[in-house]
């Protein structure tokens, strides 16, 4: 599959035809067994394609950064009259009148929506088995999940069923599954990317980015969607919000990949390492090896609230989360089953049949933890264990310019392996939440194989310093493939 750059170049030079590529990624979509889209976009796409093919010379196509780019959409990113479920029972049939802000910002640069892709269940999963419309394969082993929750975009770009996809991240959503499909996920500084028109799990954690096969696309993927946006109170409006003059320097001959790495500090948290598989370790020193080979310099660090952090992120993210999916009702918009009653007990009969059982787990145990009496004892503190791991990582940032960790502590886990047992489940999030309660850019790349299956480097960095974590993606990604 070509690279979204080597796509938009071809296009604009005439050398591919936009209908054709489209043509044959939907044909490998319906042969594919991965279960990578819950909706196709395929009559509007290929309509959107064919006009492409036609007015490519027009004036103004030629400045279209994602021209005729096929791109696939998580599906708990609004789109304009295409069915939005959130993968959930409770939204099938929505189709929602408006576009996501980074929808807006993807169709005015020319990018082509194929479909919806398949998740967890509001978002609320590490393997997109929790899904109603079923599990997604992994497309290395198809025994094994592609992770989640944005495991049907990590998937489609992975077997060429999308050019560049986005996901979003809650806790590790779009870098987990990134990590074990081999492929490059970003998540952005809290606030740097437009929430607007992202259907809410947890609003002060959660972030829309890019996932694609490398790292180039992943920047000019981030540079199309870090539109300012004055719908968001979220965003941070900063004077330049897209890392552009930085992140393609290298793009544009000024500087090598090596003289972006030489001098560049790296911090090695050895918390991150302890519960790494000896594969999953043994490729991230190699990583960190290589990096020193390229001029940087590494030592390892110590951050001690680090192992708070998961009890912390679940304790917030359930709570939000109980309050954001007390909307979902069935009354205005989604589901409606059986005859209408009293008001409570056609709400508690729509969620009940609508909802699946993680999403009902964890409305229940955020419900708990908000309750009077309970708040203090568990939500306040979980904020203040927040903050404490931000100033962390603030801390340990201070002195190294990125941190160097392994995305997942292991490789992509069976199907069915461990879906049955909640906590077991949770606990694979352990080396991604940390980096959502502390805000900061996070970037997984793959850094080798255990058994055929992909192994991901994640590098953290300072608030709204992306482009320095795309910088160290891409000189190591170009020394080692």
């Amino acid at each position: 599959m070509r690279t979204a750059i080597e796509v938009v170049e071809g296009i604009k030079s005439g050398a591919i035809s936009c209908e054709e590529l489209l043509s044959k990624i939907y044909e490998r979509i319906e042969k594919s067994e991965l279960n990578c889209y819950i909706t196709l976009n395929k009559e509007n796409a290929l309509e959107t394609a064919r006009d492409v093919d036609k007015i490519r010379e027009d004036e103004g196509f030629e400045r279209k950064k994602l021209l005729g780019v096929p791109i696939a959409i998580k599906d708990s990113i609004s789109t304009k009259g295409i069915q939005t479920t959130c993968a959930s029972k409770i939204l099938t049939g929505y189709v929602p009148p408006y576009d996501a802000t980074v929808i807006e910002a993807l169709k005015q640069e020319g990018a082509i929506i194929i479909g919806k892709t398949n998740m967890d269940e509001f978002c609320m999963g590490t393997s997109t088995e929790t899904s109603y419309y079923g599990a997604t394969k992994n497309p290395h082993d198809l025994t094994r999940v592609p992770g989640g929750s944005s495991g049907g975009s990590a998937a489609a770009v992975s077997a060429g069923e999308a050019v560049i996809a986005l996901g979003s991240d809650t806790g590790g959503s779009i870098r987990c599954p990134a990590s074990f499909c081999g492929v490059v996920g970003l998540k952005t500084t809290y606030g740097f990317v437009s929430r607007y028109g992202l259907i809410a799990y947890a609003n002060s954690l959660e972030q829309i980015g890019p996932i694609a096969s490398t790292v180039t696309d992943t920047a000019l993927l981030l540079e199309v969607i870090s539109a300012k946006d004055e719908r968001d109170s979220t965003q941070i409006k900063i004077k330049n919000n897209a890392p552009t003059n930085y992140c393609f320097s290298w793009r544009n001959g000024t500087k090598s990949e090596s003289e972006e790495i030489k001098g560049m500090r790296i911090g090695v948290p050895k918390e991150f390492l302890e519960g790494a598989s000896p594969a999953v370790k043994k490729s991230v020193w190699a990583a960190v090896h290589t990096f020193e080979d390229l001029g940087a310099t590494y030592e390892e660090i110590s951050m001690q609230n680090l192992k708070y952090a998961l009890a912390s992120y679940y304790l917030i993210a359930m709570s939000e989360a109980s309050s954001n999916l007390a909307r979902f009702d069935g009354l205005r918009y989604g589901l409606r089953t059986g005859k209408d009653e009293d008001w409570h007990t056609t709400f508690s009969r729509i969620r009940g049949e609508g909802f699946g059982e993680e999403v009902k787990r964890r409305i229940i145990l955020g419900t708990y933890a908000l309750s009077a009496g309970y708040y203090g004892k568990y939500y306040l503190k979980a904020l203040k264990v927040r903050t404490l791991i931000k100033r962390e990582f603030e801390d340990a940032l201070k002195t190294h310019d990125i941190l160097a960790m392994p995305t997942m502590p292991f490789v992509a886990f069976k199907l069915g392996e461990r879906i049955k047992d909640p906590l077991y489940l949770y606990l694979a999030d352990v080396n991604t939440v940390s980096i959502n309660l502390a805000g900061v850019p996070s970037i997984s790349v793959p850094c080798g194989f255990s058994n055929n299956l992909p192994i991901g480097l994640q590098l953290v960095g300072k608030h709204f310093e992306e482009d320095m974590i795309l910088k160290a993606a891409y000189g190591y990604e170009q020394n080692v493939s």
